[in-house]
């Protein structure tokens, strides 16, 4: 599979950072230059008629959202600035309001701080405690381990799908399961789920799912939290403002029903439009192939680099699409320069996810990510630089 050439940031470039961000196909520039040009208007307060066509194709990409997940409606599709904020939000409006004092919080140790200091956040303010949930040796999120700590006492769990680090993948279903055991709500982080991974909210029998726009080949600025509708009902408004609104008077205000009640403001609304194109450009291509692709190039890399002297790999096996390593004795700051230099681009550092870096004894990797654009001459050039790092280094 070669689509290098839909991607114009991509060129002779060897990306390999799709796990920060994506670069974004020609489909979804196009769509947004629409959307911001002639196509432009506000939504649904405008009468005229391109507000209304605005309007419209807005309302569209949610129930394209609401068809690419698997949830049973629209209206359980909330828009949000990306997975951080809609974490906030269920941490805020659900679990602020439903905990109490003495209530369990149960995360794992390979979260990403999106998914830890909402939490932290929360607990401290209601008196509620969390828990951690250890991984296994090689680096997936122990579910016997989950099984024996849950207690009646927690009412909330929150897991990402895949980790940003290990490119692990989380059994979903029965981390679900074992939460709704003990009658938690369960929270997936799905940013680096989405865009390589079929997704099925349904099948997963998760409570509550989030992702971000712009890792799933889209804009910034633009996420999705996907919430059942009955808990979505009963949350309070996150933010007060206009259009979440029912009737406001200086005695009281009303609110909308779910989504728009989460949804104050202006919404991002060429952020969803490009949304939208980024659903119909990997939808386009099929998410199995996907996959398979990115699992190919992780394989091959691994294959390579576990065979380079003193270079560790973190993580299984079978990751998705992620590659973390460390090279002994040479700051992973120092690998990604180096790598740049001969034109592959790498994320260095602790990737958001400090308790993990001191899970796995080092306080930093370098990570390769594949995308949808890469090739075996990105997993060749990566090699090349690695081995041309330890020749620097001695």
């Amino acid at each position: 599979m070669s689509l290098r050439h839909d991607f114009p940031g991509v060129g002779d470039w060897h990306y390999l950072d799709s796990a920060a961000t994506a670069q974004k196909p020609n489909a979804v520039i196009d769509a947004i230059a629409r959307a911001y040009g002639p196509d432009y208007a506000t939504v649904h307060r405008g009468v005229y008629e391109r507000s209304a066509n605005m309007t419209l194709a807005y309302e569209a990409a949610r129930r394209k959202v609401a068809g690419f997940i698997g949830a049973q409606s629209d209206s359980e599709i909330v828009y949000v600035r990306g997975a951080t904020e809609g974490i906030n939000l269920v941490a805020q409006c659900w679990a602020g309001t439903q905990l109490k004092a003495g209530d369990r919080i149960l995360l794992s140790t390979l979260e990403h701080h999106s998914n830890i200091v909402p939490w932290q956040i929360v607990a401290e303010k209601i008196g509620a405690h969390i828990d951690v949930v250890p991984l296994t040796a090689d680096g997936q999120i122990d579910l016997d381990a989950m099984r024996a700590m849950i207690t009646p006492q927690h009412r909330m769990v929150a897991l990402a799908h895949v980790s940003n680090v290990l490119g692990s993948v989380l059994d979903c279903r029965r981390a679900a399961d074992i939460a709704h055991m003990v009658g938690a709500k369960i929270l997936i982080d799905g940013c680096q789920a989405v865009p390589r991974l079929a997704v099925d909210v349904q099948a997963l029998d998760c409570d509550f799912y989030v992702f971000s726009g712009h890792k799933l080949y889209g804009p910034t600025g633009i996420g999705v939290l996907w919430g059942r509708k009955e808990l979505l009902d009963a949350m309070p408004p996150y933010q007060g403002g206009g259009s979440m609104i029912d009737k406001v008077t200086f005695e009281k205000t009303t609110y909308a029903p779910a989504p728009t009640r989460f949804e104050a403001g202006t919404p991002h609304i060429v952020g969803v439009v490009g949304l939208s194109a980024a659903i119909d450009y990997v939808q386009g291509v099929g998410l199995d192939a996907i996959h398979a692709h990115e699992c190919a190039m992780v394989a091959k890399a691994r294959a390579a680099i576990e065979q380079i002297n003193s270079v560790r790999v973190f993580g299984p096996d079978n990751s998705a699409g992620i590659l973390s390593f460390e090279v002994e004795g040479v700051h992973p700051h120092d690998v990604g320069t180096i790598l740049d230099e001969t034109g592959v681009a790498i994320r260095a550092g602790h990737h958001c996810a400090q308790p993990l870096m001191r899970h796995l004894g080092v306080e930093a990797t370098a990570r390769a990510s594949f995308g949808i654009y890469s090739d075996d001459s990105d997993v060749d050039a990566l090699v090349k630089g690695i081995e041309r790092v330890r020749k620097i280094f001695g």
